[in-house]
């Protein structure tokens, strides 16, 4: 019942919040095409529900300056201050409103990660199972400081017990985590695993061919997408690499 009406939640909230934060926004993509440049809205191809590929809107956060040989330097030389504050600050973010509008998105729902990041998830992940949010339970408790494992099992424990109740929790607990600018990463840092095909590599839980094999998969997909506007793709998972660990998280009351 509640997951008919999460849309329409969704849909009334976004387009309150779009219309009541447009002077904020404006001013945001003033100051992002003098600072940052352009083009001021950063879009990349993520997996939403059922692996369906949409297009995730962010304010850019990084200049394209580029080295001798024409190549960009590394997200941490192109980050700006500026572009720190909007991530610290999840102001960033903002530009997603659109993208719950739209349906790609809810405003409470495990968080799009990359399409090279989904394409070596487990069976067990249900982080693809309902339509990724703006904000979510592993954002509100630990944020980006969370292990690749725990972030699965605080999107398992969303998805079994998502609720109206659940999810004007983690909206208000949003606001906290933001206010307090805890367990954020301005992009400045170079975080060990923070893609999971890293992770699964350095832990000696997929060899190098399958590293490849993926990473080239992810690729294709995301190069279709691109290539085509009804491109609307479902993943193939890769089989289970690992079990899930037992932590007592599983355990967690959300409610």
């Amino acid at each position: 019942m509640y997951r008919f009406f999460k849309r329409f939640f969704d849909i009334i909230i976004s387009l309150i919040a779009l219309i009541v934060l447009s002077p904020v926004l404006l001013i945001l993509t003033i100051l992002v095409a003098c600072i940052n440049g352009m083009p001021v809205i950063f879009k990349q191809p993520r997996p939403g529900k059922n692996g369906k590929i949409f297009m995730m809107y962010k304010f850019r956060s990084m200049t394209n300056k580029k080295d001798e040989f024409g190549n960009l330097l590394p997200d941490s030389k192109r980050v700006t201050k500026f572009g720190s504050f909007l991530r610290k600050t999840s102001l960033d973010e903002l530009p997603q409103l659109w993208n719950v509008l739209k349906g790609d998105m809810s405003l409470v729902g495990p968080r799009p990660r990359l399409i090279k990041d989904a394409v070596f998830y487990p069976d067990y992940v249900k982080s693809l199972d309902v339509r990724p949010g703006i904000t979510c339970l592993a954002h509100v408790n630990g944020r980006n400081l969370n292990t690749w494992d725990s972030v699965f099992i605080y999107d398992g424990l969303y998805v079994d017990r998502m609720s109206l109740k659940l999810d004007l929790k983690i909206l208000f607990q949003t606001v906290s985590v933001v206010l307090k600018k805890t367990g954020t990463n301005d992009g400045t840092q170079d975080m060990q695993d923070y893609y999971y095909a890293d992770y699964l590599l350095r832990m000696g839980i997929i060899s190098r061919d399958q590293y490849n094999e993926g990473i080239s998969r992810a690729k294709r997909i995301e190069k279709e997408f691109r290539e085509s506007r009804r491109f609307r793709k479902k993943f193939n998972l890769s089989p289970t690499y690992k079990e899930v660990e037992d932590f007592d998280l599983q355990e967690k009351n959300v409610d």
